[in-house]
């Protein structure tokens, strides 16, 4: 995948739609029952935004499938053969937008610099968007890490 994607300086996903059971499974597996997700009568009467929203953690999750729809429609395989990826977490994460219920998202990728250690690792950034379809403002802005690890490193638990 590494190498697949190299002519690629801007890659984007397909749409995804943001329904109320994606929110509902989302709450029930982080153990979050709050209203302003998970009940869309009490978010309508309670909440400036009529309705329920994404979690903001659901929003973020959401960057490993865009990535891959991403990559893949770039030409790239999200399955490497050779190593792995590890996720290396965020230089910088900001959620910018609240994610209304029954939206649709795509991610925007670009990739930054990368660095290869002594052992062979390769730790890359990408510049990472959320966009909402027919928002003003992005759900997620970051700089999403990344490292490449190959079979050859030795691994230590």
């Amino acid at each position: 995948m590494v190498q697949a994607v190299e002519h690629a300086s801007e890659m984007v996903s397909e749409w995804v739609e943001v329904t109320q059971a994606m929110i509902d499974d989302f709450g029930r597996a982080t153990l979050d029952s709050d209203p302003f997700h998970n009940d869309p009568e009490w978010a309508k009467n309670n909440t400036p935004y009529g309705g329920t929203i994404a979690f903001g953690f659901l929003t973020v999750s959401l960057l490993t499938h865009l990535a891959a729809k991403a990559i893949e429609g770039a030409g790239g395989d999200f399955k490497p053969e050779g190593g792995y990826f590890l996720n290396y977490g965020f230089d910088r994460m900001r959620l910018v937008a609240p994610v209304p219920t029954g939206s649709r998202v795509r991610g925007r990728f670009v990739k930054g610099p990368e660095h290869t250690d002594e052992a062979g690792r390769v730790r890359r950034s990408m510049d990472a968007v959320i966009e909402i379809e027919g928002g003003e403002r992005p759900a997620l802005v970051a700089t999403w890490l990344s490292v490449w690890v190959p079979d050859s490193v030795e691994t230590r638990a």
